[in-house]
Formats: C-alpha cells, structure tokens, sequence
C-alpha cells in the first residue's frame, strides 16, 4: 500500500515539473554586434591632359610665309630663290624640286610646260634642275615673291624687263655666274645639263651683292593652322579627288589622299619624283589661275596675262571651290578671293599653282 502512495506521489510530482517548464520558455539574450565598419576606397583622379599651347610646342621657331609652317627665325628671314626648271622627257628626273615652298607651272611654246620653284631653305640643296631659260611671265611671277630669280637665258622677249635693274637674277648666261652657280651634269646633254647647288646660289648671290633679308610679316598667303584646318562646306565646294590641270604633253595628275592631306603628283604616266631623294612630289595646296594667253611669233613664244583679274579654282582637304584672281601690277602680289569676296585661307604645307589658258578651260578636269 505504502509502495503505491509512494509512486503516485513521484508521479505527480514530475507531472508538475514537466507543465511548469512547458508554461515559460527560456529567452537567452545574444550580446549586441559591434558595428561594422564600412572601408571606403577612394579613386584615385586621373591627372588632367596638360594643355600645351602651339607656340609652346615649336618654341623657337616661327610660322613660314609661304608653307605657314614652323620653321627656324633665321630662314624665315631669309629671301627666297625662284629657280627655272625644264620639264621635258629629257630634263627627267628634276633636281631639288621637293625642297620648293611653292611651284608654279604655266604654258611654254611646243604645248610644253616649265616650272618654277621657290625656295627660302635652299643652302643645303646638294643637286637643283636643271636650270632653264626665263619666259617673261615667269619673271613676273617671281617678281611677287621678292625672290632672286634663277635662270639659265631667256626668250627675247623678257631680255627688256631682265636688264632693267627692276629684278634681281642670275643669269647663267653671264660668265661669272655660270662660273659660280652651275655646273654642268656629264650624264646629260644639253640643254638639260645644267644644274645649280644651294653652295653655288650663296656664291652666286654674294658676287651679285644681292640682299638676302626678307621680312617674314610680308608672307605670300594666309594660313589656316594644323589645329584648325580649312575644310570646306560640301554645300559651297565640290569633291576633288582628282585634279587635272589640262596640260597636253605631259598629261600630269594631282591624287588625293586622305591619309595625309596631301595631293601626289603625277606626269607623263608616271609618279613625279625629286632625284635628289626618289620621293613623290606632293602638296598640301593647289591653285588654279586662268589666263588669258596669246601666241607671239611663229616659234610659238607666249604672253601670259600675270596682271589683272581671271577666275581660278582653290582645292584643299580633297574639296574645290571657285575664286577669282587679281593683281595690280608686277610688283605686287597676286590676291585670291572666295565667291563671297574673302581672301582664301590655304592649309599649312606647300602649294603648286597652275596656270591655265583660258581657251583650254574644258581640260580641266576636277572631279
């Protein structure tokens, strides 16, 4: 009996502790997290493009007034050399013609063409030609340049103007100045033997007691600069690609490419090369400059109209324009202004200038 009493009593007992235990459950309380903090990695900034000016890139030098490229003071100030150069079959390959700033190419007798180069940094000229004779319009052209004019004779008609004092030349006819500029080339016959060195032009130069200061604030042509370069608007121009001046011998062909900016000649079929470096002649610019041009005698001798006012065509940057061309005399400088009457703006770089018979305008191709 007492064995029951007892075990019911156990019994009870833990029924009891089961329910209390069951009636409230147990909280644990879990510390607070300390804060985490956030690592911010800040970017390192880009240190900004340095600006520098153009000026600041070619210190020292100066703009160029007949390519309006940066060139040494002491050649900018230095007056320039215009040097007649044959153009035949036979002349080829000419001579120093890549150092030229500027050429010019105009209508000889035969339906040949001659050219002429003007040049500021010509001492160093190893080879030049060969050395042709003067045409009267050539002399003009030379004239607006205040360049000391290269040649070797001249047609009758120029002989006037030559000896006047007006125009400083040298004249390969004359003794001491063949004696001190040219020299004659065994490898070729003549009159395509002919040839000058830019050693020969200082002697040449010193035996005339020619001046040789040139103020470089005179310059031939305004400059776009290479930051900002004339390009034309295709609503005002027309595509030129390919430019052909209509010359009938040596057929030649200016090709753009628009890699480099610059239009590559060519002539008689083939690339138009320097012999002095193998290397193509190219030019930033071209001018076309229509004339009015009359036959003299039965040799087929010309008057070109150098003076005056012509239309003409400005290519550049693979686009072409129409300008109209002025001068008031010899002894200025020929202006070349847009349709709206403004001065045209010429890439940096050099320029080839075309002068077109007016009769033979269909020629010219500009496509």
């Amino acid at each position: 009996m007492k064995r029951k009493v007892l075990t019911a009593f156990l019994l009870s007992f833990l029924l009891g502790a089961m329910a209390a235990g069951c009636g409230k459950e147990e909280t644990i309380e879990l510390p607070e997290p300390e804060p985490v903090q956030e690592t911010v990695v800040e970017e390192e900034e880009e240190p900004e493009e340095e600006t520098v000016a153009e000026e600041d890139l070619h210190k020292g030098e100066v703009l160029s007034p007949f390519t309006g490229e940066w060139i040494k003071p002491k050649i900018a100030k230095q007056r320039p050399v215009s040097c007649m150069i044959g153009n035949t079959t036979s002349a080829l390959p000419q001579y120093g013609i890549g150092k030229a700033d500027v050429i010019y190419e105009a209508p000889v007798e035969g339906g040949l063409t001659r050219l002429m180069g003007i040049f500021q940094d010509y001492k160093d000229i190893e080879k030049l030609g060969s050395v042709r004779s003067s045409r009267l319009y050539y002399a003009y052209y030379s004239q607006e340049f205040d360049a000391i004019y290269l040649h070797y004779g001249q047609a009758a008609y120029a002989t006037t103007f030559l000896e006047s004092g007006q125009i400083d030349d040298l004249n390969g006819l004359e003794y001491a100045v063949d004696q001190a500029v040219i020299y004659r080339d065994t490898a070729k016959s003549a009159p395509h033997n002919a040839y000058a060195t830019g050693e020969g032009l200082q002697k040449g130069i010193e035996l005339k007691n020619y001046s040789t200061d040139y103020d470089p604030k005179d310059s031939q042509y305004l400059f776009a600069s290479e930051e900002e370069p004339v390009e034309f608007d295709k609503s005002d121009s027309r595509p030129a690609q390919s430019v052909k001046p209509g010359y009938l011998i040596n057929t030649p062909e200016f090709v753009y490419d628009k890699e480099d900016g610059l239009y590559y000649r060519f002539q008689y079929g083939d690339r138009h090369i320097d012999g002095n470096t193998n290397e193509q002649l190219a030019v930033r610019n071209i001018i076309i400059q229509n004339s009015n041009v009359r036959t003299l005698d039965a040799k087929g001798y010309l008057e070109i109209d150098t003076t005056g006012e012509g239309s003409g065509q400005f290519i550049t940057g693979g686009r072409a324009i129409d300008i109209t061309w002025k001068r008031s005399d010899v002894f200025s400088k020929t202006q070349y202004v847009d349709s709206n009457g403004n001065e045209i703006t010429l890439n940096p770089g050099k320029t080839w200038v075309c002068i077109v018979d007016n009769s033979y305008l269909d020629r010219v191709v500009i496509e």
